[in-house]
């Protein structure tokens, strides 16, 4: 399966949904959780259609991107408080300073925010882009569309130097995707240079990267790939840096049975050194899995932690999260008992994962369809957005309260 973008995954997702139907109300969760939407999006100025989650301050002013709305249609960086006051920060003109952004946003130490739009810029080929603290957006870099890459859908990574690494889903030397580094300049006014160090090729190797990556203490790099592989279902990749330059080696292969299959979503580490990710589709559940690669003297060892119930492509579409206990918390997009996505959480011990579902969303004012990242803030509040559905039908932001 090649992935153009989440979006157009999406389309056929709704319609789907719509066919099933939805009900009234939501499925009770099983732990006590409060659930509350703090912003309906009007699909006006203030943005509409978000395809990601947030980064938190410490604050915790909330920052994310929608696809859709602001001043030109095509999407927004805002800023939120966490009783759900907007302020649009940049509205995209659809223009060299990019359009349709699908990420969430990276800060660096002095407040300014970093992202990706999958369109627009001088090709139309996307842009990486830096907000500053005053609100003003510089376009770091323009895609070609050409070896240098295409179409950007993930949030970025930043290393201790300030240095950007991220991934476009189209373009580079075989038109499969590439791993690409943006150095910070020496200079304040300085260019900053963009470099590939991987394309993806035949698609043994993997294709279509539509999740960012992830960087070791070492420098070395992990991703994932939603297709491509020797199954073509997907692939766990390192980078790493020798002499001849970057190598990658594939550190799980998908077959789409109990492992999974196609993933959007990257990687974490826990604080033991162990990477977690999720696929769409695939498992035992046929909605699928959340996995845990172990590093070994061996290599790593691929565990399925969690089998997400569901149909099609319904499961994790962003990155998992983990508190300080080791739990898990993620959302779903198209299962749950209205088909209208869920939040859920995998607590562990002692190595056994239960999983405890926190919200499903009925489909209506409170959301639906979440392809959101979740973040935590001081208090333990959850938050993310979902796509469709709130007061407008242009999505929303939403908290879980412990």
């Amino acid at each position: 399966m090649k992935a153009e973008s989440i979006l157009a995954t999406f389309k056929g997702v709704v319609i789907c949904a719509f066919v099933l139907g939805l009900a009234a109300v939501a499925t009770p969760h099983s732990h006590a959780q409060t659930f509350s939407v703090i912003h309906n999006f009007t699909g006006g100025s203030d943005g509409g259609n978000p395809l990601a989650g947030f980064t938190i301050d410490g604050a915790g002013y909330l920052y994310g991107t929608t696809n859709a709305g602001g001043a030109s249609g095509v999407g927004t960086v805002f800023k939120v408080t966490g009783k759900g006051k907007e302020i649009v920060l940049h509205s995209f003109t659809g223009g060299a300073d990019g359009a349709n952004p699908e990420s969430s946003l990276v800060m660096d130490v002095a407040g300014n925010l970093y992202g990706t739009t999958i369109a627009g810029g001088a090709s139309g080929a996307g842009t990486v882009f830096k907000i500053g603290a005053k609100g003003r957006e510089t376009v770091l870099y323009s895609f070609t569309g050409q070896a240098d890459g295409a179409k950007p859908e993930a949030a970025l990574a930043m290393d201790a130097a300030g240095n950007l690494y991220g991934t476009t889903t189209a373009g580079g030397s075989n038109g499969n995707g590439t791993v690409f580094k943006l150095t910070v300049p020496k200079k304040a006014n300085g260019k900053w240079k963009e470099k590939v160090l991987y394309s993806f090729g035949s698609g043994t190797d993997g294709a279509v990267p539509v999740a960012g990556v992830t960087i070791d203490a070492g420098g070395k790099i992990y991703g994932t790939t939603s297709a491509g592989g020797s199954n073509g279902y997907g692939t766990v990749f390192e980078l790493a840096l020798s002499k001849s330059g970057w190598t990658e080696s594939i550190l799980h292969d998908f077959q789409n049975s109990t492992d999974g299959a196609v993933l959007y979503a990257g990687l974490i580490f826990d604080k033991s050194g162990n990477l977690y990710g999720a696929a769409t589709e695939g498992g035992t559940g046929g909605g699928g899995t959340v996995f845990e690669l172990m590093p070994s003297s061996g290599g790593w060892t691929f565990n399925v932690i969690y089998g997400v119930a569901g149909w099609g492509i319904s499961g994790t579409f962003r990155n998992v999260i983990m508190d300080a206990s080791g739990n898990i918390y993620a959302t779903t997009h198209c299962d749950g008992a209205n088909n209208s996505g869920t939040v859920y959480e995998l607590t562990n011990s002692g190595g056994t994962w239960t999983y405890n579902s926190l919200y499903v969303f009925t489909g209506g004012s409170d959301g639906q369809f979440s392809f959101s990242n979740l973040v935590f803030d001081k208090y333990g509040n959850l938050y993310g957005t979902t796509n469709q559905g709130g007061g407008n039908g242009s999505g929303d932001i939403f908290k879980i309260t412990p």
